[in-house]
């Protein structure tokens, strides 16, 4: 017997940053909205805990216990005081190391598939406490939909979407670590007030009415500033992307994949071509959202 879970990417319309607290996290405003680039994660009885991946970029996934997946078996694991003898297999088609959340999908994946396969029977509460304790960004990829993240973005609030909204996602030659961003964040931050962060009203509005060009106006990435900073050539692609007619560009997340809002599927074919045809980027995704979080198949 297996389990197969199907797991979104996902896109901040929205990442406000607070200052540093104490605890080295920074509290955000971190409007989520599902897209549908998938990871599918099966899991399988076995004899110990092991991890394998295929697909894009799937060399650079780890296979080892710090794997999101892995994490999520052992803790779903020790909570219902279980042997974590799985299997965990990952057809990987969200970018990695791309600022989309492919590990935290990863995660949730798992542990949906885990808590069917041996009956865990854990409650969605459960679940979501589970996925807060493993990252900021996986209740949100169990979840999937749109979404106000707060707190270190694991505290959310289910956001109305009255369309769907078409992207376009140019993958960078290298990643971004998302500690060396908001590092870069604090750094660039240094003798400046920083407000604490709040959703834009115009952004909420824009998404509940499904228009793109409101929706356009109003997104924004406070991490931007770092990851171009980190990565100037990000600079290129967004560059690229506006000429091409996007509505909006900007850094996904942490980065370094950038993202183009278009105003439908077709501009956003427009968009794809002229981005590929471009030099500046490693490979170019379509997607649209909002669309389900993690999904037993």
């Amino acid at each position: 017997m297996s389990v197969t879970v199907r797991v979104p990417a996902k896109v901040n319309v929205q990442l406000a940053v607070g200052a540093a607290r104490p605890d080295g996290f920074h509290d955000l405003a971190n409007v989520f909205l599902a897209v549908g680039l998938y990871d599918e994660v099966t899991v399988t009885p076995a004899d110990e805990l092991r991890v394998t991946c295929e697909g894009p970029d799937a060399a650079q996934v780890p296979l080892d216990r710090t794997n999101l997946a892995a994490r999520a078996a052992l803790a779903l694991a020790e909570r219902r005081g279980i042997e974590p003898a799985v299997h965990i297999h990952i057809a990987k088609d969200i970018p990695v190391a791309g600022g989309m959340a492919g590990g935290s999908a990863d995660g949730a994946g798992a542990l949906l598939a885990c808590d069917r396969l041996w009956g865990a029977g854990a409650s969605r509460a459960e679940l979501l406490a589970i996925c807060a304790e493993l990252g900021s960004d996986v209740p949100f990829s169990l979840v999937g939909g749109a979404a106000l993240g707060t707190g270190r973005g694991e505290q959310l609030t289910a956001l109305e979407v009255g369309g769907t909204f078409h992207w376009v996602f140019a993958m960078a030659d290298r990643g971004l670590s998302t500690p060396a961003v908001f590092r870069e964040f604090d750094r660039l931050a240094q003798g400046r007030d920083i407000p604490e962060p709040v959703a834009s009203p115009d952004l909420l509005e824009a998404l509940a009415k499904g228009d793109p060009d409101a929706l356009a106006a109003a997104v924004s990435n406070d991490l931007q500033p770092a990851a171009l900073s980190l990565f100037p050539e990000l600079a290129d692609p967004l560059e690229a992307g506006r000429g091409a007619g996007a509505l909006a560009t900007l850094v996904s997340g942490s980065g370094p994949t950038t993202a183009f809002l278009a105003r439908d599927a077709e501009s956003a074919e427009k968009v794809a071509r002229a981005l590929r045809g471009s030099g500046t980027c490693r490979s170019v995704r379509i997607a649209a959202g909002p669309v389900a979080g993690a999904t037993v198949l």
